[in-house]
């Protein structure tokens, strides 16, 4: 009997299947030359892109049964990659958030994977590098099942190397949309350093704002004193603008702050950002004073802004 031409689709599917989980290094005995299996991976991908969320949550995100998902997340907690908390929302759910551990373990395996992705692209002319990320575009989105679309972007903690894109872009995109000298790009620079030097991971946090493998945006939350935390150097690529990606970060920097215990989160910008004020302002902060300056090549209003938590 001929085969259907529904079913020829089907064997071209199943064709396609074998072939990229052979490309990508799915049948490796330990994915990404590591101790742990595939599920276990992203399990701990989506832990290190999301803070504290539910396993009810990861269960819907991965499409995985819950009795597997459990027993996953019992194996983490073993080794120490994961902490539980209970909800203070819903006493029946506990959140579930890496610990320094769990990110050291993650950290090499992320680094490796871009790696070698970046290797299978690099083989290819830019046209169909392009070609093949919105052909995986297209397939996620005809198979996509979610009720409400994903975010056209995402969220993960800082790694290695992306203190230097922090550092040229705000240099980079404040020169071109503002004028301000070298002078901005050297202070972002000192931030940098410190944050570095003298990060705190109980009490502070830098979001990196990714979309289609790119960064495109930055926000850093810092320990002023055991009560008040400081929001610095949010920064959103023009190209990303719009969606909504400015207000989640500080909405981030917002909820990690109340989590902690901070009782009041300020900020220090200029007038002049009048987008980014606009997001502060939605997000509750209050101006509680303005100061003339002459910083970066010209004459700004520097302006302090506190939420109280």
């Amino acid at each position: 009997m001929a085969e259907s031409i529904f079913d020829q689709r089907v064997a071209a599917v199943r064709r396609f299947n074998r072939f990229y989980t052979k490309q990508i290094g799915l049948l490796h005995e330990g994915y990404l030359q590591s101790p742990f299996s595939l599920t276990e991976v992203r399990v701990l991908y989506e832990l290190a892109h999301r803070d504290n969320a539910t396993a009810t949550e990861l269960r819907r995100e991965l499409g995985m049964d819950a009795g597997y998902l459990s027993r996953i997340l019992r194996g983490f907690q073993a080794r120490g990659f994961i902490h539980r908390s209970p909800s203070k929302s819903d006493g029946r759910q506990a959140h579930v958030s890496l610990t320094e551990k769990g990110r050291r373990a993650i950290g090499p395996l992320q680094k490796r994977s871009h790696r070698e992705i970046g290797a299978m692209l690099a083989k290819l002319p830019a046209v169909e590098q392009r070609r093949i990320v919105e052909a995986m575009h297209m397939i996620e989105r005809l198979l996509g099942t979610q009720a409400e679309p994903r975010a056209p972007y995402l969220l993960r903690p800082h790694q290695p190397g992306d203190m230097g894109w922090v550092v040229h872009r705000h240099g980079a995109l404040y020169a071109q949309e503002y004028g301000w000298t070298e002078e901005f790009e050297a202070l972002v620079a000192s931030i940098v350093a410190k944050f570095i030097r003298r990060y705190d991971s109980k009490a502070e946090r830098c979001w990196i704002a990714e979309k289609d493998g790119e960064i495109v945006g930055s926000v850093f939350l810092v320990k002023r004193s055991k009560t008040v935390a400081q929001l610095r150097l949010m920064l959103v690529e023009p190209k990303a603008r719009g969606l909504g990606i400015g207000a989640r970060l500080v909405d981030e920097c917002v909820r990690f702050a109340r989590q902690v215990g901070y009782r009041k989160v300020t900020l220090w910008t200029n007038s002049v950002l009048t987008a980014a004020r606009r997001i502060y302002q939605r997000a509750g902060f209050r101006l509680v004073s303005k100061e003339r300056h002459h910083s970066f090549g010209h004459d700004l209003v520097g302006e302090t802004w506190d939420l109280t938590l």
